[in-house]
């Protein structure tokens, strides 16, 4: 660190984990700066699942009461099969159990924000970066070289500074995806009893995810595999999905054009850090999404990050290999668990069925499977 002054940190990227970092920091007593490449800050409109460790860390940054304000909280989780029938059922924001909101993305990237500000966070948009080297200079893509004392990298799934630094283990793209969507809300899309509910529906290789996001707004994610052409596109083909999900006719006839395409991809690193440049959110760990802790583990490694760092100013690399070494068994974990999820992607509906509702009845199953979301976060 530099003498006789406050430790400095620069950030590339403005999504989740860059700001929580940045709040974290600044928080701290550190000048911090963050670098979005696009003109402003913005989410695509879609929902986002934020569980009890993940809350915990809004909390820790000042920026919990903005972000709830709106939110969904539902009594059930439930997945269906394709006859409808409830296949698992858990019980979700009971006492002593697992905490769930769901809110639009953009309200958690506002309320982020308004914490970085208050923090005294600088925020740079239309400033894509370059690369970054292990001593703590970030190079924008305009050639300006930014000396600091910490780096991170929050430049999403394709990051250039960890391309740039070769810290990539593997990336790959899963052979399936979601049509992402936010629509309004309407009590003819389901049965009343169920639209406070989270439900995931099975039929074949297709799956329907409902979340109300708040009480006007539904996020709805069809998901199905890569050469499913038909089911992928967008505009959204309503007889195909009706013909999977006739139960759900109704609201399937309100997609019109709404929605994007995204693939799900799963990344690892050989390290999470190089020097005084630290990886986090997707550009170190993206993972497919069904746990819903994609955003919640970005949270988590965000916030250590600034603990681990503020701790250790005098050994910045020291401080990021402590980091990583804490907290990456449980992101692991949580990619781990999440993949195996995605295993019944292609089973038959049948044995999908029959399984599904033999594990649901499992206690150790459903422990590895809420271990992330009930875990205590650092710096919580």
């Amino acid at each position: 660190m530099r003498q006789g002054s406050r430790p400095r940190a620069e950030i590339a990227g403005g999504g989740i984990g860059g700001l929580t970092a940045a709040a974290a920091l600044a928080q701290r007593g550190w000048q911090v700066r963050v670098h979005e490449r696009a003109p402003d800050l913005r989410a695509f409109g879609a929902g986002i699942y934020i569980w009890g460790n993940g809350l915990r860390v809004l909390q820790a940054v000042g920026a919990y009461d903005e972000a709830v304000v709106g939110a969904h909280e539902g009594e059930w989780f439930e997945t269906r099969d394709h006859l409808n029938r409830t296949m698992e059922r858990i019980p979700i924001n009971a006492s002593g159990g697992a905490r769930l909101i769901t809110i639009l993305r953009e309200t958690l990237i506002r309320s982020l924000t308004h914490a970085c500000e208050r923090a005294g966070v600088e925020i740079v948009t239309n400033s894509p970066v370059s690369c970054a080297s292990a001593d703590g200079v970030l190079t924008l893509e305009d050639g300006t070289r930014l000396d600091a004392d910490l780096v991170v990298a929050s430049d999403g799934i394709g990051s250039r500074i960890r391309d740039s630094l070769d810290l990539l283990a593997y990336r790959e793209t899963l052979r399936y995806g979601a049509v992402r969507m936010l629509i309004g809300r309407d009590d003819a899309d389901v049965p009343a009893g169920d639209r406070s509910k989270y439900i995931e529906y099975f039929s074949g290789t297709r799956r329907i995810l409902y979340t109300p996001a708040s009480a006007s707004d539904l996020y709805i994610a069809l998901c199905c595999t890569d050469d499913d052409h038909a089911a992928r596109q967008v505009p959204v083909d309503a007889a195909l999905w009706k013909a999977s999900f006739p139960h759900l006719s109704s609201l399937i006839d309100r997609f019109a054009d709404a929605g994007r395409w995204d693939s799900f991809e799963v990344v690892r690193l050989r390290r999470w850090a190089q020097g005084r440049v630290a990886v986090i959110g997707d550009a170190a760990h993206a993972m497919p999404p069904y746990l819903g802790q994609g955003g919640g583990c970005a949270l988590m490694n965000a916030l250590s990050l600034a603990v681990f760092a503020d701790a250790h100013r005098d050994d910045l690399a020291g401080a990021l290999a402590q980091w990583e070494l804490a907290e990456r068994p449980m992101t692991e974990h949580t990619q781990q668990a999440a993949a195996q999820l995605g295993h019944m992607n292609d089973w038959p509906d049948e044995l999908r069925s029959e399984v599904m509702m033999l594990t649901g009845k499992s206690a150790y199953l459903a422990g590895q499977r809420m271990k992330t979301a009930l875990h205590v976060p650092t710096g919580t």
